[in-house]
This record gives C-alpha cells, structure tokens and sequence, in this order.
C-alpha cells in the first residue's frame, strides 16, 4: 500500500513538475527582448533601444541614454494598446531638448539648496542647473549619461539591467558610486524598478525614475486624471520649489487626495503653494512604515479604464503635474506636448534632505548598499 503511495505521488510530482517547468518556459518565450539602433551619441557610441514585451502584449522601450524609459504601452478597457508615457521619436530630439522625460535620475532627485551640503564638516559645491539650486543630479545627471544595458533572466517576466560608475567628483558629488538599476515587466502587468548602489566613500544618494505619465495616450492634459496619495501631509516649498522644513496636513486643502479626487478640480485655486509650483510640484510624506514596500498612490483615468498603483519603500512621492510643458516638445508622431499633457509620480526620499537634518538621511557610507524598489502596477477599472 505504501509502495503504491510512494509511486503515485512520484507520477504527480513528475506530471506537475513538468507543467510547472512548461509553464515558466512558455511565460520566458513570451518575454521576449528586441534591440535596434537608435541613434549616435556625441562621442560616437552607438544608443541602442531595447523593446520588452510579457505575455499580455504590454510592450517597454529603454534606450543607453539616461536609461529612459522612451515607450510603455497598456491596454484601455477594450484591450486597445496604448503608448502610455511621454518621448521622442529619435535620439536627437532628446539630446536636444529633454524635459527628463522617462529618465532615470541620480545621484539626487529633486532639488538640493543653492547646489551646496557638508558631510562631516566637508563642504561640497554642485552645478546649479535650476535657478540658484541644483535639480536632479546637476547640469549633466544620470539623465544624460550612457547606462550599460543587459537583458537578464527572471521568473516575473522580461527584465533589463542598467548599470552605471559615477566617478568621485562628478557633478561634485563624492565617492565613486556604483549603481545598479532592474526595470521589469512582468506578466502581470507590472513595471517593476529596482534600485541598488554601493559607495567607496561617504555621500548622499536619491535615485528615482522621471516617466511622464498620460493615461489616455496623450490626446489631452492629465487633468481629468483621477488621483489617490495615501498621504496627511506634504512639504511645503519656498518661491524656488525648496522645502521650508515644514510638515503641513493636507486637509482642507488642494493638496489633500487622501480620497481620489480629480487633479484639475484644485489646481488653479488661489493657494500660495500652488502659486510657488504653477501647479503640483511637490513632495508628499507617505502614511507608512520607513522601508517597507506598500501603497504610495493610485492614478485612474475614466475615458480609457487604464489604472496604475504605485507601490513603493521610498517614504515620500513627488507628484508633477507637467506644469512647464508649454507645447514646444513635439513627441512622439508628432504630438505637441502642451500645459499638463504629463504627470509625474516620482518615489523618493525628500528634497533637500543632506541640509535638513529633521528629514529622512540620504547619507550612504562605504560598506553599506542602498537599495530601493518602486512598482507601477497597470489594470483596467
């Protein structure tokens, strides 16, 4: 009676076990990773694009430069697919003129005061390429610089692997940084985006990911976009987006979408810190637990049914409503990207945070590994 147990569960271990195994062969067979040239750099490297797809049919582009996210399509409520973030058609228009549109930014998202900090008592001076503060990493970040790409296997679906040295020194920053960046689609409609760095010297490290979202394929501004932050309060900024050091609630305010609320509803009320941003340029503080991946923000627009979650360990969310875009971006086919015809949800730790000791630290020393991971999880309502 035994023996006979012992074989029938062998059969189906074995019957199992093979569909498991033909199961994960077909899911990587549908994940397929396709490469072109798209474009020469200044230097004479050649900028190749590299094209995702999982088995739904949702489709990523990523190129070397910047690592930028240049296309992602999702599916509306008919199953029509749809090219759902903000680009160009070629690698010259972004040489040219490039908003961070899909661009993996770094060393520091957002903006660090009058482009200075001091770690230890040593003071270190940045590029400002935004007024009198620096923006995203200075005049040439990790937006502008070559990313090595790879495609790598993983059970989830089709993933690449962008790398990166940052020199000491460069853009002012210390320390030789060492940066690893997973962009995953996987099969159930996620994009997954996971941040790793290591360090040979003391510094400061704030990567995020610029996409610009449109969820209806950019045939309008984002206004009529619904949005959820799971969020009571946001930092308020001064007249040149650098935060007071406040932690204001949002109630009874246009910054309160603790509740889904339509994002053109407040936006031009008459508040000074809408005033300061043209618009939603700030940083939102998490309801959440420091390093845990949960909740961060929802996005849904009504006229296609395309909804994304953005989950997140970062401990605040910029949200961008596209308020400088002024129609002069001629995008993808052709398309004027005109005021709001973009949003950004950028997970991040806060701006400024390397002078403002009360914030989380963005401080990263040798012998420790910074890691982070944001995903994007796409579906129809």
């Amino acid at each position: 009676m035994r023996k006979n147990f012992l074989f029938a569960a062998a059969v189906l271990f074995l019957v199992f076990g093979c569909k498991s195994k033909m199961e994960e062969q077909k899911s990587q067979a549908n994940n397929t990773v396709e490469t072109k040239a798209f474009g020469t750099l200044p230097d004479g490297r050649t900028n190749t694009l590299f094209t995702v797809s999982n088995k739904n049919g949702m489709t990523m582009s990523v190129m070397n430069y910047g690592g930028i996210i240049v296309s992602l399509t999702a599916p509306d409520r008919t199953g029509k697919m749809d090219d759902v973030v903000l680009g160009y058609d070629s690698l010259a228009d972004y040489l040219k003129d490039n908003p961070y549109f899909g661009a993996l930014i770094g060393r520091y998202g957002n903006r660090i005061a009058k482009g200075k900090f001091s770690l230890d008592g040593q003071a270190y001076t940045l590029a400002l390429n935004n007024g009198q503060n620096t923006l995203h990493g200075g005049a040439k970040g990790f937006d502008k610089v070559f990313w090595n790409i790879e495609p790598v296997s993983s059970p989830e679906g089709a993933a690449l692997k962008l790398t990166y040295t940052s020199a000491d020194g460069e853009e002012g920053y210390p320390g030789k940084l060492d940066v690893a960046v997973t962009y995953t689609l996987t099969d159930d409609n996620q994009l997954k985006i996971d941040y790793r760095a290591t360090t040979d010297k003391k510094t400061v490290v704030n990567l995020t990911q610029h996409t610009y979202f449109n969820l209806n394929g950019a045939t309008s501004p984002i206004v009529d976009h619904e949005l959820m932050i799971k969020a009571d309060r946001f930092l308020p900024v001064d007249s040149t987006l650098i935060p007071t050091g406040e932690f204001l609630p949002v109630s009874n305010t246009p910054f309160d979408f603790q509740t889904p609320a339509r994002i053109g509803s407040r936006i031009d009320e008459s508040h000074e810190q809408l005033k300061h941003g043209i618009g939603y340029d700030h940083c939102w503080v998490l309801n959440k637990v420091n390093g845990e991946l949960s909740l961060a923000a929802v996005l849904y627009d009504s006229s296609s049914g395309r909804q994304v979650e953005v989950m997140t360990t970062e401990p605040g969310i910029q949200f961008y409503s596209g308020n400088f875009l002024n129609g002069s971006n001629i995008g993808k086919s052709g398309v004027a990207y005109r005021w709001r015809y973009g949003l950004c949800l950028e997970t991040q730790h806060f701006p400024d945070s390397p002078n403002r000791p009360e914030f989380p630290s963005t401080v990263l020393n040798p012998g420790e590994v910074y890691e982070s991971q944001t995903i994007y999880k796409f579906s129809i309502r």
